[in-house]
């Protein structure tokens, strides 16, 4: 058996890769479509960083959201705040059938329990690893 560490890279790549294709007919990138949520009620530049920090690297974050401005999906109604343009939500709720069947198709197989179950051991698993004086 493959040790956790080789199964959570493999998930992480096969996540973004299958959800960069579902959405680049859209002109987005799975990072695009999780800063457009941390956006989607407005935030600060900070905020997106901060939400998004084990997602992606500072500079990946601040060019993406660059691309996302540039597109028109979001605006700046002040400076270091981003908000989703009126096209922008628009755009989201097509984009938001794609994330469905995105959804759809990574959990097949999977129940509602053994995905809640999955996600609270990989964050005891995190949180173990994450304390303050966790050694090994």
């Amino acid at each position: 058996m493959k040790p956790i560490g080789y199964w959570l890279n493999r998930a992480d790549q096969a996540i973004t890769a299958r959800m960069d294709d579902a959405l680049a007919a859209h002109g987005l990138t799975r990072v695009g479509w999780q800063i457009l949520n941390v956006a989607e009620d407005g935030a600060t530049d900070a905020e997106v960083l901060s939400a998004l920090a084990a997602n992606a690297d500072a500079p990946t974050l601040t060019g993406t959201v660059g691309t996302l401005l540039a597109d028109g999906w979001l605006t700046r109604p002040a400076p270091d705040r981003l908000a989703l343009t009126d096209r922008g939500r628009e755009r989201m709720g097509a984009v938001a059938e794609r994330v469905r069947e995105f959804r759809e198709l990574s959990t097949a197989g999977i129940s509602p329990e053994e995905y809640r179950t999955t996600v609270d051991v990989l964050e005891r698993l995190t949180r173990n690893l994450e304390e303050p004086g966790a050694t090994a």
